[in-house]
């Protein structure tokens, strides 16, 4: 299989297995993809999913929308104006308002936004002190789309609130302004959705020796578990791998941050084989997900996942907590689960599996995982820490939170030892502060 088909909401009556979906799945097909991001593929299709295990198979759930999605009032109103056959003007309205209150920007990502010369780069977040993040316009879309992603405004044409940039010139004046860079991530959307020449083009700037600060360039990416024929081949899949080599022998370390969500996605012989390529260049593979209720919330899962990674030479990096966003209400898992099943995986690997870190929050001041739960007084308490933060001094400092055994996101926490604020908070403020929102021009000046 080497020719790409891709299925939306356009043409999803063509996919193939549609007869072994009930009509109730295949509605909430239409009423769930008009609100949240539907696309799936040829491979994902016939490769990945097990059509006998419907609607409950994994990847079945991480790819097709289903019903409980959707809030049931958010449902119900979408389903109703459809069967209403409601003016379009109409019901697009009603599903951008629906998308408005969906967090379509956790984390507080539009406060990650620098300028250069008073002008706002909009394809450029800069969070964290060494690490910037580039989201080239023609690579934001995917070879299917993850029914849990957070990015998910990337693909539903809410153009005002996407991230996206074309001009590398503005990037490479940014880093060459910023010697406390040191890696570029390049994300999306997918990048790998891009044609060699394209990605090329992004990157063969960041390898002049004028950028001397830029020591790692990351590529995260998806197409792996989803179309790895994109490394193997795709026409332009040798010209890819010389683009690896050529970063490699710069002397820059090359990092595919993979997104795996599923031990079955790494069971294909297409996706050992892009891997073995991969690797082949000198580049590295990190491998990371979010813990998903349906999905993988099972330790057996993880340290099957963990497993299969380490044994085709992949280096496991994070389990995350499902971002506040979009369907978190159907996918998020109690922080203290979480926890739970990350503890209960780890211990059923070896030292080499346990590169990874989790689990952990992208959260607007930074980046937070569960180290445990303890006790102080006869008082249970949840054990936390900074992976990165906004300022880099709360990094790998221990600070303590109540314990909530029903807490899924850090905001439903509080602060232990009866304590008004978090030790970070007040900075927080201040740093917040310093930016002046406009609401017109959606611009932090």
């Amino acid at each position: 299989m080497n020719s790409y088909k891709s299925y939306s909401l356009r043409n999803y009556d063509q996919i193939p297995r549609l007869g072994k979906l009930t009509r109730n799945e295949k509605k909430a097909i239409e009423i769930v993809g008009n609100v949240l991001p539907f696309k799936t593929n040829n491979y994902v299709i016939e490769q990945l999913i097990d059509w006998d295990n419907i609607p409950e198979d994994p990847i079945y759930t991480l790819t097709f929308p289903r019903k409980e999605m959707l809030l049931q009032h958010h449902y119900a109103k979408i389903e109703k104006m459809i069967s209403a056959n409601v003016e379009k003007e109409i019901l697009d309205n009603a599903v951008y308002n629906i998308r408005l209150e969906l967090n379509p920007h956790p984390d507080g990502q539009r406060y990650n936004l620098p300028t250069i010369n008073g002008n706002q780069l909009n394809g450029i977040q800069h969070k964290y002190r060494e690490t910037v993040l580039f989201f080239p316009s023609q690579g934001q879309t995917c070879h299917a789309y993850c029914t849990f992603c957070f990015r998910w405004p990337q693909f539903v044409g809410m153009n005002e609130i996407k991230f996206a940039m074309k001009e590398t010139d503005l990037l490479v004046q940014y880093l060459i302004e910023h010697r406390e860079v040191t890696d570029v991530l390049f994300t999306g959307g997918d990048p790998m959705i891009m044609k060699t020449q394209i990605l090329s083009s992004y990157i063969e700037p960041l390898l002049d020796d004028e950028l001397y600060n830029i020591q790692t360039i990351r590529i995260g990416t998806k197409s792996i578990g989803y179309w790895p024929y994109r490394f193997l081949t795709d026409d332009d899949a040798d010209e890819l791998m010389r683009l690896f080599e050529k970063i490699v022998k710069k002397g820059k370390n090359l990092a595919i941050m993979a997104h795996f969500n599923h031990p079955v996605e790494l069971s294909t012989n297409a996706a050992a084989d892009a891997i073995r390529r991969i690797r082949s260049t000198g580049a590295q593979i990190r491998t990371q997900s979010p813990v998903l209720k349906h999905i993988n919330d099972k330790p057996e899962v993880w340290s099957e996942m963990w497993r299969k990674q380490v044994n085709l030479n992949c280096i496991p990096y994070y389990m995350f907590i499902a971002r506040d966003t979009g369907a978190q209400h159907f996918f998020g898992i109690p922080l203290v689960s979480a926890w739970k099943i990350f503890r209960e995986a780890y211990q059923k690997v070896s030292g080499v599996c346990r590169t990874v870190r989790g689990p952990s929050m992208s959260t607007t001041p930074g980046k937070i995982q569960v180290l445990g739960v303890g006790e102080v007084n006869q008082d249970k308490i949840i054990v936390m820490r900074f992976l990165q933060g906004r300022n880099p001094d709360w990094v790998a400092r221990p600070f303590f939170a109540e314990y909530d055994e029903n807490a899924i996101w850090f905001d439903e926490l509080k602060p232990a030892f009866g304590k008004e604020k978090f030790f970070f908070e007040e900075e927080l403020e201040s740093i917040f502060n310093e930016h002046v929102y406009d609401d017109e021009s959606e611009n932090f000046e």
